[in-house]
């Protein structure tokens, strides 16, 4: 019993230390940041560097995933679509199953909008699954769609008529969507 009783002993003597320590620490932090002019300046430089590098994370990142939109667009050109009715309308259903299924999981945005785009190119009205797509499709996916359709110039979305652009003959004229 005495070994039980000096380790509850010890464990509260540590927590106490340590719970003591954590106070002084912000009693010592607060009085610095309070009165000593030079703490101060070097808190706002260090938040200052951490707001610039976040900035450029965020902007590598912007320019990775554009490079990764504009791959797996060329990649499907390359891939190339069918062409006879049945075939069209079997890949189309497969395509938007896919984007759907792809479109539950964050990660796998970029999947879920090439799947959602390769449905796209072979629907006859384009321009009216964009305005499906719209009501349905998930906001950052239909981001990372935007940029997709932008970048592929051969895509034709005439029948397009969205609230602020009236009468637009081709999407793929349109400068290139931000991601940021």
């Amino acid at each position: 019993m005495a070994s039980s009783q000096q380790t509850a002993l010890i464990a509260t003597a540590t927590a106490a230390a340590v719970a003591t320590g954590l106070l002084a620490y912000a009693v010592y932090f607060d009085h610095a940041r309070r009165s000593k002019p030079e703490f101060r300046r070097q808190l706002r430089r260090n938040e200052r560097r951490q707001a610039r590098q976040a900035k450029v994370e965020a902007e590598v990142e912007t320019l990775h995933q554009r490079e990764s939109i504009k791959q797996a667009v060329d990649d499907a050109r390359e891939e190339g679509f069918p062409t006879s009715v049945e075939e069209k309308e079997a890949y189309f259903l497969d395509q938007v199953t896919m984007g759907e299924q792809l479109g539950s999981d964050p990660s796998r945005a970029i999947e879920a909008a090439l799947a959602f785009y390769k449905g796209l190119k072979v629907y006859p009205q384009p321009g009216d699954l964009i305005g499906i797509y719209d009501k349905t499709v998930p906001k950052p996916i239909l981001d990372i769609l935007a940029e997709m359709i932008a970048y592929d110039g051969s895509l034709r979305l005439e029948s397009m008529s969205m609230p602020g652009m009236p009468g637009m003959p081709n999407m793929g004229d349109m400068p290139t969507v931000g991601l940021d």
